[in-house]
């Protein structure tokens, strides 16, 4: 069994920087506190990271990959199955990282590196969610509709695992809402 401390020098690093993040904010972390809670000497950091900013840029590295495999989740000729399929792989994934994710776009908003890391990951969100609403269904809406359904949902999950802090309802908390985009989508 491992301690902390048979960490890499580097991961402890990251692990204390998101914490303490977490509990004071950025700006009022010092890289010493983040080096005394690693157990690591304050130039240990500075090697590591050559700007605290740089710190933000590595956490986010950290969140888990996002993503997901279309074959495992679409159940041809089934929309909304395929929408609670994904729904479901999606939270799970954004669960794991839920304060960490948190923290980055708290930070976001004062680090464009930080901003454009995050955007990119939620542009490979609704292109996911447009590639299973695509294989559900190739001929279920016109391209703006399913565009539009991509992004709305994905604008949805992204709020609830940054602001509502949903507790174990998975998609079983938008059903109504993958419904209606479903039948939305299949209706015309």
């Amino acid at each position: 069994m491992t301690s902390p401390a048979d960490e890499p020098a580097r991961e402890r690093i990251l692990g204390a920087a998101e914490a303490l993040f977490a509990e004071s904010g950025f700006d009022a972390t010092p890289t010493s506190r983040i080096a005394e809670r690693a157990g690591v000497p304050k130039g240990l950091v500075h090697y590591y990271f050559k700007r605290k900013p740089d710190l933000l840029e590595a956490l986010v590295e950290r969140l888990p990959d996002d993503r997901i495999a279309t074959d495992g989740v679409v159940v041809p000729g089934d929309i909304a199955e395929s929408l609670h399929r994904l729904v479901d792989v999606l939270d799970r994934k954004l669960d794991s990282s839920a304060v960490l994710s948190h923290l980055l776009w708290r930070e976001a908003d004062t680090h464009p590196a930080v901003l454009e890391a995050l955007q990119a990951r939620f542009e490979r969100i609704i292109d996911q969610i447009r590639a299973v609403m695509v294989a559900a269904v190739p001929q279920c809406a016109s391209r703006a509709d399913v565009d539009s359904a991509a992004f709305l949902l994905a604008s949805a999950l992204s709020y609830r695992h940054s602001v509502a802090r949903h507790e174990g309802e998975g998609s079983a908390g938008m059903r109504r809402e993958l419904d209606f985009l479903a039948g939305a989508l299949t209706a015309g």
